[in-house]
């Protein structure tokens, strides 16, 4: 038996029995990542004692005949954004190459209490900017399913070390579609909570607003699970809500599905639109009422974004400044140590949004942009407010295409944005999202997205649930 295609129910199962040990599924776990790593690259780092430790202490705890959690014991991967304490947390970028995270982040002491294992940390575009991988300071996660092909991004490691079986599920963070979008082309499950379900305290910020953790997993109940360990309120977080998410069950059977006509125009990829159309008639013939919508104000999002987004970023990413943490360049002046430090440090895309960020904050212009792109995230919000008066949930496509090649869009950033086009208008309006696996361009996945009302991740899961297993 081959224990890295477990899913974490099974893997609990076998664990409760005693068919095989925590430490003898995690040395299975390791070993796929020495026999497999090399070529895909999805971890920047491996702790192998430290996995190892945990693991014996689930044993010892399943051995006492103490009841456990479904987590416990379950080996897991880590974006390399996310704070593990006494790990190093580099976010993809040379500025924080030799950070040692002082601390755990809320969601990483939730699943300590859990008894997970953690493997390592995954990669990540730097700062968890960009739609690939590459932007990462490490080197590019090739897609498990092609290795002349992305990952998928931000957080295309975490996608790749699930889909590979490099581990049972893992966490990762989700900006503008760094879940959905690298699940899709991985072809895992990849949850996007409602922006406050899940606490962000401990993971290095991006864009404060937009940021959410959230779960990959094989499949739709292991995203399921995990969404229930990490979710909830945080004192360490002021946007985090008092969400109990609960488990539920439900049919497709009298189900309204919207289907926004703006994420089905030009630019789609025919071949992933057939791979839309089929998983929607499939929801129809399971009973699902399907209602077309319109979501006009999605033309804006892309821009919308880009000035929000580079807008916060250019405040949070302040802070790398050569002095506190991080990379520090010796100069004779304190102006010499900044811009040695951040200019030796930072990528091309980090001070790309900076640069765009500042701008659009300088007196003159933030009323032009940052104020305005505010007022079109409003009216965003207000699209799909209308929407979910007529639906329950929307499908819809991910990406407009498959994993592309690696270096294919590498010099033209703003055809990298356009892998996001459908993931940000749903982001602008905190809401959360799925991408469900659902059928393949040759052997490149393609995921479902599902988005629902803000905190019905219950509702998206259950008919992802059915989706996946009819």
């Amino acid at each position: 038996m081959d224990l890295t295609q477990l899913t974490i129910r099974e893997a609990h199962e076998g664990l409760k029995t005693r068919k095989f040990s925590s430490k003898e599924l995690t040395l299975a776990y390791l070993a796929n990542i020495k026999k497999l790593d090399k070529e895909i690259h999805a971890y920047l780092s491996i702790d192998e004692n430290g996995a190892l430790a945990q693991a014996i202490r689930a044993d010892e705890k399943i051995n006492s005949g103490t009841e456990i959690s479904m987590l416990c014991g379950i080996p897991c991967a880590i974006k390399d954004a996310i704070l593990v304490e006494g790990l190093k947390c580099t976010a993809g970028s040379k500025i924080l190459e030799n950070y040692v995270a002082p601390y755990d982040a809320t969601v990483i002491k939730r699943l300590k209490e859990q008894g997970a294992v953690i493997l390592g940390k995954t990669n990540t575009d730097e700062f968890t900017m960009g739609s690939s991988t590459e932007n990462s300071a490490f080197g590019v996660t090739k897609n498990p399913h092609d290795l002349t092909r992305v990952s998928g991004g931000s957080s295309g490691g975490s996608a790749a070390a699930v889909a590979a079986n490099m581990a049972c599920y893992a966490l990762g963070s989700d900006t503008g579609g760094s879940i959905r979008q690298p699940a899709s082309f991985c072809g895992v499950v990849g949850l996007c909570p409602t922006y406050g379900s899940v606490s962000r305290y401990g993971l290095i910020a991006h864009a404060s607003s937009l940021d959410q953790i959230g779960p990959f997993a094989k499949t739709v109940e292991d995203a399921e699970i995990v969404m229930k360990a990490i979710s909830g309120k945080d004192k360490m977080d002021a946007t985090s809500t008092d969400y109990k998410f609960q488990v539920t069950s439900s049919k497709l059977q009298g189900l309204r599905i919207g289907v926004p006509k703006e994420y089905f125009a030009k630019g789609l990829d025919k071949d992933v639109e057939k791979i839309i159309r089929d998983a929607i008639a499939k929801a129809e013939k399971q009973g699902a009422k399907i209602i077309n919508v319109s979501l006009p104000s999605s033309d804006y999002a892309l821009a919308c974004y880009y000035i929000i987004g580079a807008s916060e970023i250019s405040a949070n990413l302040a802070r790398f400044d050569g002095i506190k943490y991080g990379l520090s360049e010796a100069s004779e002046d304190l102006l010499g140590v900044y811009l040695k430090s951040r200019g030796h440090g930072l990528g091309a895309e980090p001070k790309r949004r900076i640069i765009i960020g500042t701008y659009c904050l300088s007196s003159g212009y933030y009323d032009a942009y940052y104020n305005k792109a505010q007022e079109v995230r409003e009216l965003i919000r207000q699209d799909f407010a209308k929407a979910f008066k007529k639906v329950d949930l929307l499908f819809c496509p991910v990406s407009p295409f498959p994993a592309f090649k690696i270096g294919e869009k590498a010099d033209d950033p703003m055809t990298m944005y356009l892998a996001d086009i459908y993931t940000i208008s749903s982001k602008l309006a905190g809401l959360p999202g799925l991408s469900l696996p659902v059928g393949k361009v040759g052997k490149l996945p393609v995921g479902l997205q599902i988005i629902g009302d803000h905190f019905q991740e219950n509702r998206i899961l259950a008919c992802a649930k059915q989706l996946e297993n009819n």
